[in-house]
């Protein structure tokens, strides 16, 4: 054969091949293509035994295709499914689009009937059909119906693959497997290539797995044409999904279902009669076996957990349910306890289940749910690190799931244990798995895999950035990805190990360490609940049991403590297992789910070259292997049982373990949880060499932070290994400027000149600083941000003018000293430095230093910033000027900020009011230009008035000052004690002066060693009786008054804090010296009236002791003085005199008081006698009324504190209560009507006079008081006449005047 003929064979042969790889398998097409590409670029030169070894190949790979295609079943369809009736318009959608959205409701038959359309349009063929499913309990129970639908067995035609188990064949079309699995096999076949059709099915689900292979998806149908993807799913938003694979066709089926029947039941808010869950459950299923439809069946109950599901199942067993089965139904069983749900059942059933069979499963039989509306959703918490399963309320979405499991075969029954309003008020779904998930395993996952970074990632819901960093920095920390967040090849072999990130990190170490035996019993407990349980009613007792095995320094090792033990249990055999789980009160469904998992990791590690330990290693080994997974878990003790941990967390370690006593100085925690506190869980005691082994990639090997050492005048650095900001260990203090020299210079600059924190004595730092001060109040003053340039202006100004080697306070002096003498202003900053822009021109008097306050110059202070307490103008008040404080004086502020002020008022006026006012701003400014002068009077009345004839309506003063403002335009008190102590702070002057009255009463005294005051006084020997003296309190001269006080036997001299109060007192202070100085005048009054047995027995019958008859004869001696609070003696010789002239007069003047006095003691006993006599209920208010009037009017002391001008109508006062007793038992009506009309003058005077209580009351109260006894007068004895006209609208009036007086106005 020439070598043309030869060339033209070899040619052939080659487009043979090529036409023959399209009838290859899939996963063979690309090896062997390029195989044949390679051979072909050879030419003639190619070896013809290689192209022989080809041409075997793609004959072999064919003959499979062959095969699998001749073994294609026989498909038949259930007619009376829904999807049944959309089968062409499914296959044809699959033929033309290379993804189709299939949406179909709970029923519809789409999971077992979409394998049978593809396997019907020849897919399967070439590669397999991935059917994915989210849960492994749900892949092998499909692949058993599609089995049992196509007439073959699991593990032939059709397979299935889940964790550890895998029953597919070199036959199997069809293949059903988890989500999480089918991206497992990217790693190993990234194009998927063994896959002809992929059906990802459940996607409304939405978890991690199921979002990730969506992404692939995508990515993967661009790439490979002969793809066909179809999405699934009972409630899935399809038209988004629609548009996330780029318009793809969707295709609606309506479910299979019957008319279900939501009955709501919710249990009760009050716990204490709220049913538990199972009580709730068996009082259910009562309900819905006794329905009134004629329904039987099964019942399927929806739980959040395991544990709920026991309980539940042992309170149905135990409370004698004897018309139902009881089956569990969670992921965590084996197969052969799931597989009993499915299995025919002579008897009616009820299966407790979590979420697994909210979709993908349909248990045959179903026709009730009860659904407790909780499950577990899996959280990230990113302050704890660590994913959380809480329980929480499901979906509205996956509700209506739950509830169509009860409409499969006929009409159901659906009981929600919670209010309708409550299912209305949930989300419509549930967040996406990506959303609320820790994305460390997620991104390394995809490290792994190859599919690039997250973020870029074409994912349906992209995720939160903050998670996505959080998950890089976690995986950092473990040494998985590098400082450019790509995958080290340590990364690489956590991603093939399926546990946490962090765990996958410590089996690593544990391998290298030669303790891998403990470390996979530790990372097995951590993967699943904690099998030591604490009854709420035997706590003690779980406590006692559990601390068998604790370690005071480790609960990792109680953990293995616990391992052992269970260990030695289980070689007896599970019933023995069982029964000293219970006795130590532990789960045992979760022991054994625990030696499952050690086992299975086990296995995976060696697959991986590590090998187990024969020999127990030591604690500290394995705890350095735990360093390196949880260095986030790292803390070190600060206060009692408080740890600061990684990142400034503060934790403290959480009780029931030895460790809390403890306290341990370093802890490392695998978890840390937070309740009302953040709590450390699973401690262990660690040393901070072991931390820094662990995470010598992390920590700082550095000089520190460097800091400005004042006392010794440089910046130093200290040799610090920290990780975290939890330092390890320290070294020497070292000269910054060694290290750093341009940085310690500039530090040098900022703390030592800059902010004064040096031993530096120059006059420019004294001059700068001032200057810089003024600016500070100006811009506060101001209320502007703009005014001060930063720090870093005067920096700059200073680094411009000191040399490059001067970074100290000993070298800026030997430069300085030098300096000075040349230029002694060269480091004076001029304020266009310190400015940002030009100096704003202000008026010093718009916002004073000062506040003049009864003649003290009080401290004034500015501030702003809105988000502090003090922000706007602080006055500090010394406590004893508070009761004196003028109120109204307060409401002006300042001149600055009154035009602010008044804006605010204005804007904050009813709509009506406003509208004549716009604009505001100029309304405001005439305003206050008619305000001046500024300050005299109140405020509001001032602007009430300018309001009024601005507006063209009538405003009130109140109803300015009702008016809302912002904090900073009311004044702010500081109330300050005698030594300048803050006691009180705030803008409400009435609830400051409340809330301090009384400390405010003493304070408003001096100290006693003040040299004016004296106790025991008996005789005028102190001299003059100034009008006023001032005495230091704190930073302010305080205005005090001397007065003198009545003690009984004896007077005091006080200071008071007002001239009233001062007077007031004066005048008994007066009378008792001169009773003093006149014995003899003073006692013959008492012995008149103590002789005088009309009197005496008044007297007693009015409940008046001997007392009374002392008042008389002080009452006389004032009478006699002829004194009142106006005209007091100042000196002692204006006393002597008058005294003098009292003295002849005053056994007349005691006859007269006396008088009257048996006058006012007649009277109250006709009043007294009168009352005696309203015993009926019917009385009993106004008898209340009357006792606090007459108890008011004789109050003790009566007769010498009543004021002259008053004390005549005493009679009449007591005699018109007796009247008045004497006509309520006729007309009651009247008598309430009557005193209504007082009720409220006689309420405001009991407020104002408690209110005033610390510092006396003032005249214009007095006045109220005696007016209300005339108003009394008038309505209930108008024939006893009264000192003058009295009306309400006079009391009103006067009552005005009180307030303003008590408001200090």
């Amino acid at each position: 054969m020439g070598e043309g003929e030869a060339g033209a064979r070899l040619s052939e042969r080659l487009a043979s091949l090529r036409a023959a790889l399209g009838d290859c398998q899939l996963r063979d097409r690309r090896r062997l293509g390029g195989w044949l590409g390679r051979l072909a670029k050879r030419g003639p030169a190619l070896d013809l035994r290689e192209l022989e070894r080809l041409e075997a190949q793609v004959r072999g790979s064919a003959e499979r295709v062959a095969a699998r295609r001749s073994s294609l079943p026989v498909v038949r369809y259930d007619e009376s499914l829904p999807v049944h009736a959309r089968r062409e318009e499914i296959a044809a959608a699959i033929r033309r689009s290379p993804v189709t959205i299939v949406s179909g409701a709970t029923g519809s038959g789409k999971s077992t009937q979409l394998p049978k359309i593809c396997l019907e349009l020849g897919r399967g063929v070439a590669g397999m059909i991935g059917h994915t499913q989210p849960r492994r309990i749900a892949a092998q129970t499909l692949a058993y119906r599609v089995s049992a639908e196509l007439g073959t067995t699991p593990g032939d035609l059709v397979g299935y693959q889940v964790r550890f188990v895998d029953r597919t064949g070199p036959r199997t079309l069809v293949k059903l497997m988890t989500d999480g699995l089918l991206l497992r096999e990217l790693e190993a076949d990234p194009l998927l290539e063994r896959y002809d059709t992929l059906i990802l099915d459940e996607a409304h689900e939405r978890n991690l797995n199921i979002d990730f292979l969506l992404g692939v998806c995508r990515q993967l149908v661009g790439r490979r044409p002969d793809l066909r993807v179809i999405v699934t799913s009972a409630t899935i938003e399809t038209r988004r999904f629609a548009e996330y694979f780029g318009g793809a066709p969707v295709i609606d089926v309506e479910g299979r279902s019957f008319p279900v029947e939501v009955r709501y039941r919710p249990l009760s808010e009050d716990e204490a009669e709220a049913p538990s869950l199972p009580e709730a459950i068996a009082s259910a299923l009562d309900e819905l076996r006794a329905n009134d439809q004629g329904i039987d069946g099964d019942a399927l109950v929806f739980l959040p957990g395991e544990r709920q599901i026991a309980e539940a199942r042992e309170y149905l067993e135990r409370g004698g349910q004897r018309d139902w089965d009881v089956f569990p139904l969670y992921a965590r069983l084996s197969a052969a306890e799931q597989e009993k749900v499915f299995e025919p059942h002579p008897r009616r059933r009820v299966v407790l289940a979590t979420n697994v069979a909210e979709t993908s499963l349909t248990i045959p039989g179903v026709r009730f749910v009860v659904d407790a509306g909780l499950a577990r959703i899996s959280r990230y918490s990113p302050r704890a690190k660590f994913q959380r399963l809480p329980i929480e309320p499901v979906s509205r979405a996956s509700a209506e799931q739950r509830r169509g499991r009860c409409g499969r075969v006929g009409e159901g029954i659906c009981i929600r244990l919670y209010a309708e309003e409550d299912f209305a008020s949930r989300p419509e779904y549930t967040d996406p798995e990506i959303l609320r998930t820790n994305l460390a395993s997620l991104i390394l996952q995809m490290a792994a895999l190859g599919l690039g970074a997250p973020e870029d990632f074409p994912f349906v819901d992209p995720p939160d950035t903050r998670l996505l960093n959080d998950g890089y920095r976690l995986l950092q920390e473990l040494s998985a990805v590098d400082g450019d967040r790509r995958i080290t090849r340590l990364g690489r072999q956590m991603a093939a190990l399926p546990v946490d990130p962090r765990l996958a990190r410590v089996l690593l170490e544990a391998g290298r360490q030669r303790c891998l035996s403990e470390a996979l019993v530790i990372a097995a407990f951590l993967s699943i609940q904690d099998p030591r349980e604490r009854p709420s009613d035997k706590t003690e007792a779980a406590d006692q049991a559990h601390a068998l095995f604790a370690d005071e320094r480790s609960d990792f090792v109680a953990v293995l403590n616990l391992w052992r033990a269970a260990r030695e249990q289980a070689a007896a055999g599970t019933r023995a297992l069982r029964r000293w789980c219970k006795e130590h009160f532990l789960s045992f469904v979760r022991v054994r789910e625990w030696y499952d998992l050690h086992e299975q990791l086990g296995d995976i590690t060696a697959g991986q070259g590590l090998e187990r330990n024969a020999t127990p290693a030591p604690a500290n080994l394995l705890h350095q292997s735990i360093l390196t997974g949880f260095l986030g878990g790292i803390g070190v003790l600060d206060e009692a049982r408080t740890y600061l941990g990684a990142r400034d967390t503060r934790f403290v370690i959480a009780p029931g373990t030895p460790l809390a006593k403890r306290n341990p100085h370093w802890i490392v925690a695998a978890n840390l949880v937070e309740t009302q506190r953040l709590y450390a869980r699973m401690v262990a005691q660690v040393q901070p060499s072991w931390i820094e082994s662990a995470g010598a990639h992390l920590v700082r090997r550095t000089y520190g932070e460097a800091q400005w050492v004042a006392a010794r005048g440089m910046v130093m650095a200290r040799e610090t290994v920290a990780l975290y900001g939890r330092v390890l260990s320290s070294g020497r203090q070292v000269n910054f400027a060694l290290i750093d020299p341009a940085l310690a210079r500039r530090m040098f600059v900022e703390e030592a000149l800059v902010r004064g924190q040096s031993s530096l004595r120059c006059g420019f730092l004294g001059r700068n600083a001032g200057l810089r001060a003024d600016l500070e109040q100006l811009e506060a003053k101001l209320r502007r941000r703009d005014l001060l340039a930063p720090d870093d202006a005067l920096v700059d100004f200073y680094l411009e003018r000191i040399p490059a080697d001067v970074a100290s306070t000993r070298a800026f002096e030997r430069w300085w000293r030098n300096e000075e003498r040349r230029h002694p202003h060269r480091l004076d900053v001029p304020p266009d430095v310190l400015l940002a822009g030009a100096a704003p021109e202000v008026n010093p008097q718009d916002y004073p230093d000062q506040l003049e306050v009864d003649g003290n110059l009080l401290p004034l202070s500015y501030r702003f910033d809105p988000t502090d307490p003090d922000d706007g103008v602080t006055l500090e008040v010394p406590l004893a000027l508070l009761g004196s404080l003028p109120a109204r004086r307060m409401e002006w502020l300042v001149p600055g900020y009154l035009q602010d002020k008044l804006v605010a008022v204005l804007r904050g006026l009813p709509k009506e009011l406003r509208r004549e006012l716009v604009p505001i701003p100029d309304s405001a400014a005439r305003l206050r230009a008619a305000l001046d002068p500024f300050g005299p009077g109140g405020l509001y009345e001032r602007l009430a008035a300018l309001v009024t004839a601005e507006a063209g309506a009538q405003v009130d003063a109140a109803r300015l000052a009702a008016v809302a403002l912002p904090p900073w335009l009311r004044m702010n008190l500081r109330v300050t004690d005698a030594q300048g102590r803050e006691v009180g702070r705030g803008r409400d002057l009435d609830a400051l002066r409340a809330e301090l009255r009384v400390r405010a009463a003493r304070a408003a005294r001096p100290d006693a060693a003040h040299a004016w005051e004296r106790e025991g006084v008996k005789r005028w020997d102190f001299g003059d009786l100034p009008d006023e003296l001032r005495v230091a309190s704190g930073r302010v001269i305080l205005r005090l008054y001397p007065g003198i006080e009545d003690t009984g036997g004896a007077v005091r001299l006080r200071l008071f804090p007002s001239p009233e109060v001062a007077r007031s007192a004066t005048l008994l202070g007066v009378v008792r010296l001169a009773a003093l100085a006149m014995p003899q005048q003073h006692d013959l009054v008492v012995r008149q009236c103590s002789g005088d047995r009309e009197f005496a027995l008044l007297a007693a019958a009015g409940g008046f002791d001997r007392g009374l008859f002392a008042e008389v004869a002080d009452r006389a001696v004032v009478e006699a003085l002829r004194l009142d609070e106006q005209h007091l003696p100042r000196t002692e010789a204006q006393f002597a005199a008058s005294v003098d002239r009292a003295r002849t007069d005053v056994a007349a003047c005691g006859e007269h008081v006396a008088h009257a006095v048996k006058g006012v003691l007649a009277a109250l006993r006709e009043a007294r006698a009168a009352l005696a006599l309203l015993t009926a209920p019917a009385f009993a208010a106004g008898r209340d009324s009357l006792q606090r009037q007459l108890a008011a009017l004789l109050a003790p002391g009566w007769v010498r504190h009543t004021p002259a001008t008053v004390f005549s109508q005493m009679p009449k006062y007591v005699k018109a209560a007796a009247r008045r007793a004497q006509r309520l038992r006729d007309d009651v009506n009247r008598d309430h009507k009557l005193d209504a009309e007082v009720a409220p003058f006689a309420a405001a005077l009991r407020e104002l006079e408690a209110k005033s209580a610390p510092f006396g009351s003032g005249p214009e109260l007095e006045r109220l008081r005696w007016m209300i006894e005339e108003f009394r007068l008038s309505l209930f004895a108008q024939d006893l006449r009264t000192q003058g006209p009295v009306s309400a609208k006079r009391l009103e009036a006067q009552l005005a005047k009180a307030r303003e007086e008590s408001a200090g106005g």
